[in-house]
This record gives C-alpha cells, sequence and structure tokens, in this order.
C-alpha cells in the first residue's frame, strides 16, 4: 500500500489521517490490505503519526526516500518481495475493500501473466493494480511521480480491467473539497 505522499493539496491536513468512521483512512486501508493478504506499507521518513495509525496492523513498513515521488515509493514496496505478484493500492482510495482485493488477487490464480487493473464499472481504468512478478524489474527502473504508467503501457496487451461496483476504482481523495463531497455522499446513501 503506497502511503508515503506528503499530501500537499489538502493545505495543511494530513488526508490519510482523515476520519472514516471511528478510524484513521490509514488504519482503515492497511486493515483492509491485510485482511486480503501479507501487506507491506511504504511511508515517507519523517511520518510519524502515520506510523503510530498503522501501530495495530499487521503489516510491514517500508520507507521511500524523501521526495523521489511515487516511482520511488512502488521500487521501496516491491523491493526484495517473493510472491508470483504484487497488487499496488493507493491508501487514499476509501471504497477499495479487502473484498475487491480477494477478487483481484483470485482473478491473478486464474490469469497469472496479466496485469490485473481495477476499474469503474463503466471501465474508466483506476487502482489497484496487481502486476505479475516478472513485471518487478520494470518496476524496479521506475524514476519519477508518474506511478507505473511506463509499465502498464509497455505491456498493454497484458493488462486486464476488472470492473468494480459503481466508481470504487476512482474515488481518490486529495483535497477538502473531495473529502466534503464525499462524505455528503456517504450521508446521502449514495
Amino acid at each position: 500500500m503506497l502511503a508515503a505522499g506528503r499530501a500537499t493539496r489538502m493545505r495543511g491536513t494530513d488526508k490519510l489521517l482523515e476520519p472514516i468512521g471511528d478510524e484513521l483512512l490509514l488504519a482503515v486501508m492497511g486493515r483492509r490490505c491485510a485482511r486480503a493478504g501479507a501487506t507491506r506499507v511504504v511511508l515517507g521518513p519523517d511520518q510519524p503519526a502515520r506510523r503510530a495509525a498503522l501501530k495495530d496492523i499487521p503489516c510491514e513498513i517500508v520507507e521511500a526516500p524523501e521526495g523521489a515521488g511515487m516511482a520511488a515509493s512502488i521500487t521501496a514496496g516491491i523491493a526484495g518481495i517473493a510472491a508470483s505478484a504484487a497488487l499496488i493500492v493507493l491508501a487514499d482510495m476509501p471504497e477499495i475493500t479487502a473484498h475487491e482485493m480477494h477478487l483481484i488477487l483470485a482473478l491473478h490464480a486464474k490469469v497469472p501473466t496479466a496485469i490485473l487493473r481495477a476499474a469503474g464499472e463503466d471501465g474508466t481504468p483506476g487502482h489497484p493494480v496487481l502486476f505479475p512478478a516478472d513485471l518487478f524489474p520494470a518496476l524496479q527502473k521506475l524514476t519519477g511521480d508518474t506511478g507505473a504508467r511506463a509499465v502498464l503501457k509497455a505491456h498493454a496487451n497484458r493488462t486486464h480491467l476488472v470492473p468494480l461496483k459503481g466508481r470504487r476504482a476512482l474515488v481518490d481523495l486529495d483535497t477538502p473539497e473531495e473529502w466534503a463531497s464525499w462524505r455528503a455522499a456517504q450521508k446521502g446513501g449514495l
């Protein structure tokens, strides 16, 4: 789970420490990931409040270098993994549940060479994304702040979209306004 970003668009608050019910978003997402399987959380080097939010979650915490972008988080997250695949989950997507992660992991067992990318119900590509282990070397070579776009583009023929209910694979809360809108929709039962 990638959780190293500085959340600068929140203008002073930390989006991963926003409450979701009785828990902080980071704890909610960490718990969901842990229910789905072995979990590694990537944090930045100076994020004690985020570390504290994960203290009761069964996960391994690794650090990404400060200011190195999303690529550094991905490379830190997959370094040394001995698994058939890695499911890269973004920590700021509160509608992704353990159920969706289990679904993608189960599909991996059926199509082990495919990149499995969650999508909106309408087919819009989103997150999380599962990468088979043979692509770990390509992920390790990423640089900058564009995530795994280059790997996805280079292996588009291997990418299978996994449509999830509604827009849950697309809901990514980065600003106070997005949080307010999302909370209003939750209260309205949308």
